[in-house]
């Protein structure tokens, strides 16, 4: 018969840390995988998502003023075009939740 027992847990702000750490890695892996997705001919769209993107928010945005056109009506030049996130995602987000899991667990 067990008369008591004493769980070790790490404290709060270790969990904090690791969360914000594992979201800032999330933010910036999405954007990297996004790149050479979207449509390139200035860099402005590309840079407005680095812009309007505060890494560790987890809130990801294209600013610039024509992002939300290209997204769904732009056009495709190879693997560059709209709907880039979603195909992306598609693409490399297996790979992107397991190396996130791998830095939430302190990795």
């Amino acid at each position: 018969m067990i008369s008591g027992f004493k769980i070790e847990m790490p404290k709060m702000n270790v969990f904090d840390k690791r969360i914000k750490k594992a979201q800032k890695f999330l933010d910036s892996e999405i954007l990297r995988k996004c790149d050479p997705y979207i449509p390139f001919k200035t860099g402005m769209l590309r840079d407005s998502g680095i812009l309007g993107t505060k890494v560790g928010s987890g809130r990801i945005r294209w600013i610039a003023p024509y992002a939300k056109r290209q997204y769904y009506k732009g056009l495709a030049s190879g693997k560059r075009g709209r709907w880039w996130l979603k195909r992306a995602m598609t693409a490399h987000g297996e790979e992107i939740i397991r190396s996130t899991q791998k830095k939430l667990e302190g990795g």
